[in-house]
């Protein structure tokens, strides 16, 4: 008998490892390189639906009109919403059903010359162009468009793609306070920010919070609407407080106001020397709070009935926002989505995502990613995603990313940026979408059919995914 239950054991063994060695060999790597500074190529794992073990892949389930899952149905509030269920986080649609939003940022047409000499030959009207795109995103399995999208147009439509609006108090007021410096700030950010400090104590930027936000009162009532995000990629430096303490005239008001915080913190007319890292991490929360009230009660007086997504985080290095536990708890008092542009990484982090999740008690949406391709023929100088050979490759990027983003519970949805890729000649864009492969359609719409095949893969079986993934399966 006992050589039986070893013949068994010797059997089952090579079975297992005649598996191990098979699913081994699906292992696929792609050869890539961080940005055009980096001259050596690596091969990174890309992970693929066809490696999942026991996946079978389904055609996509019955979805409701937005793109909702039919499969479960919760309260229906006619409106986006967001709800945990059974320990994942959903946005729930208008009419109940459970949602990830699979987006295309900036679904415009081009703006070149010869762009528009191609748009007409082929659209026409743009009403045309968006009949058609709409249809093409959706047939890859897409049910939404991202920041910077032409929505009068979008919402011509009669089943739209679900979309976002994005509104810049922030942005507006610095492009209007650099008058004051003839244009030019002495020391500024990369985000343009003097000395990299959002201005958010100014009194001043009340009023524009206001202008720039009564506006979206008109999208109130429309149920395509997702949510929106508040200007994007904000400086929220974790040595704030020593910034406006050091870096602003005694007369200013974000001076004023840290000191006054500082005062009151430390009980005396305390001195910069007293700074601790304690301290630098309570004046960010209270710096960020101060913006984050400010817009959320502009927004919601404005429109009580769709989601707030958020200012966009981008940074971690030197304990920046995406790494700063006391940002992400303010976050999670205001935001009803935390979203996050997600450079620099070959693919998310489990424990980070986690810990975002943890921190804000909020779900997440990753709002910016891509990666850009050699054979586009662009020169691929600009921009922070990473570099690949063909298209081919940037659909198993996409595909290794969004199983990652896919699994954590955290994650409600994701935005590819972006629509079409940069061109060259366009020169009314900023130089970091100048001159690279961005898009899932090349700068005359033409579809990259060999990156959006591997996308629909993902977007057509993202319910599916989350039912095996949340088995336990890996």
């Amino acid at each position: 008998m006992k050589y039986l239950f070893g013949a068994v054991c010797l059997i089952a063994t090579g079975l297992f490892f005649s598996c191990q060695t098979k699913k081994e060999q699906q292992r696929i790597y792609v050869e890539s390189r961080k940005d055009n500074k980096d001259t050596v190529w690596q091969k990174y794992p890309a992970r693929t639906i066809d490696e999942l073990a026991s996946f079978k892949e389904k055609d996509e389930p019955a979805i409701s009109k937005y793109g909702g899952w039919t499969d479960w149905k919760k309260d229906a509030t006619g409106f986006f919403r967001t709800e945990k269920v059974d320990g994942r986080w959903w946005i729930i649609d208008p009419e109940g059903y459970p949602y990830i939003h699979k987006a295309v940022v900036a679904l415009n047409p081009g703006k070149s010359e010869k762009q528009k000499e191609i748009f007409n030959e082929k659209y026409e009207t743009v009403e045309n162009w968006v009949k058609a795109e709409t249809k093409m995103l959706k047939k890859y399995g897409f049910n939404g468009s991202g920041a910077w999208t032409n929505i009068d147009v979008v919402r011509q439509m009669e089943q739209p793609l679900v979309y976002t609006v994005i509104v810049s108090p922030m942005g507006n007021y610095r492009r209007d306070h650099l008058k004051k410096y003839n244009g030019k700030y002495e020391e500024a950010g990369w985000q343009g920010y003097r000395f990299d400090l959002a201005m958010v104590f100014d009194k001043e930027f009340d009023e524009y919070i206001i202008t720039a936000i009564e506006p979206i009162s008109q999208y109130k009532d429309d149920k395509y609407l997702l949510g929106y995000f508040t200007d994007n990629e904000l400086p929220w430096v974790f040595d704030a407080l020593d910034r406006h303490l050091t870096r602003l005239g005694k007369n200013e008001q974000g001076y004023i106001a840290a000191k006054k915080w500082f005062d009151e913190r430390k009980g005396t007319n305390a001195s910069i020397e007293e700074i601790t890292d304690d301290d630098r991490s309570a004046f960010t929360a209270y710096y960020f709070e101060t913006y984050m009230k400010k817009v959320t009660e502009a927004l919601r007086k404005a429109d009580p009935n769709h989601l707030y997504l958020g200012c966009r985080f981008n940074q971690d290095k030197g304990r920046q926002e995406l790494t700063n536990p006391e940002i992400f708890k303010v976050a999670g008092k205001y935001m009803d989505i935390v979203s996050i542009n997600h450079y620099r990484k070959w693919e998310p982090e489990e424990e980070i995502m986690n810990n975002w999740g943890e921190w804000a008690k909020k779900p997440f949406l990753i709002t910016e990613w891509y990666t850009k391709a050699e054979d586009s023929g662009l020169p691929n100088n600009t921009g922070a995603g990473w570099l690949v050979h063909t298209q081919r490759d940037r659909g198993l990027f996409y595909q290794n990313f969004t199983l990652k983003l896919i699994e954590n519970k955290n994650c409600v949805g994701w935005h590819w940026f972006k629509y079409m890729d940069n061109d060259p000649d366009d020169l009314t864009t900023d130089p970091s979408n100048r001159d690279s492969n961005k898009g899932v359609v090349d700068r005359y719409y033409n579809p990259y059919t060999d990156l959006l095949d591997q996308m629909k893969q993902i977007n057509t079986n993202t319910y599916n995914l989350i039912q095996y993934f949340d088995k336990g399966n890996k």
